[in-house]
């Protein structure tokens, strides 16, 4: 069951949203309303299907072009029924979609929205520990 707020609330929340620092690199988002727990489900469910290195990679490649099984094993230096039971979780979880091309399948994401994530918790790791 969705919660949306009152306009009052909403100026309530702005207003202490204004008297609370937050990082100026970091645009403010105010929570308008809660989320079903349906969808908190389900977004835990497709972060823990990209929870997986080579999964990350994958996405990485994909991210890059569509591919087939057998250029994912040579750019990722992994063994081909690996690649494929990685495929399968992505594909079950509604990250990539494949298209068979004669005896190929090509593999590609199903939106863009799906390789942000993955991107920007690459760059953030990358960012380092800011402490």
């Amino acid at each position: 069951m969705s919660i949306v707020t009152s306009d009052a609330a909403s100026h309530e929340l702005r207003a202490a949203a204004e008297q609370h620092e937050h990082s100026p690199d970091r645009p403010l988002v105010l929570p308008v309303h809660r989320r079903p727990a349906t969808t908190l489900t389900a977004a835990g469910d497709l972060l823990r299907a990209l929870a997986a290195p080579v999964r990350i990679a994958i996405v990485l490649e994909l991210r890059e072009a569509d591919r087939c099984v057998h250029e994912l094993v040579e750019a990722l230096g992994v063994a081909q029924p690996l690649i494929s039971q990685h495929l399968r979780v992505l594909k079950s979880a509604g990250v990539v979609y494949g298209e068979r091309h004669g005896r190929e399948v090509v593999y590609r994401l199903v939106d863009e929205h799906l390789s942000h994530i993955v991107v920007d918790a690459v760059a953030h790791v990358e960012e380092g520990d800011p402490r």
